[in-house]
């Protein structure tokens, strides 16, 4: 069965960095899209990153482009994100989710990924 294990998640300053983890297993990803969402209290999930497993550009949202990279390693079957210059505005549940995603343009649609982690807390303190 298909697993997704985020980890990296944790209490951080504004301005410092962390870098989550998304360990995936339990079939050929070769095709799908990994993606990294999140969701603050009483906020609707909302898409972070993006990036194809085997190849591409990758995507992300404005609030965070510019600080945050997504990665892949493909021999360790993960996913990485990490953040740099984070802000208070940052804190929420983290999520890494995996989709047969073929259009750059659905990465941001959190219905077009089939499989999701269990999500990891990040807090930025002011």
């Amino acid at each position: 069965q298909v697993q997704l294990v985020e980890s990296g998640g944790g209490l951080v300053q504004a301005g410092g960095s962390l870098r989550l983890s998304c360990a995936a297993s339990g079939r050929t990803f070769t095709n799908y899209a990994l993606g990294w969402f999140r969701q603050a209290p009483g906020k609707e999930r909302e898409f972070v990153a993006g990036i194809r497993w085997s190849a591409g550009s990758p995507e992300y949202a404005a609030s965070v482009k510019g600080r945050f990279t997504i990665s892949r390693d493909v021999p360790k079957n993960t996913v990485n994100l990490q953040m740099n210059s984070l802000k208070p505005e940052d804190t929420a549940v983290y999520y890494c989710a995996a989709g047969d995603i073929y259009y750059y343009s659905d990465y941001v649609d959190s219905s077009k990924y089939n499989y999701w982690g269990q999500g990891t807390q990040v807090t930025v303190s002011s």
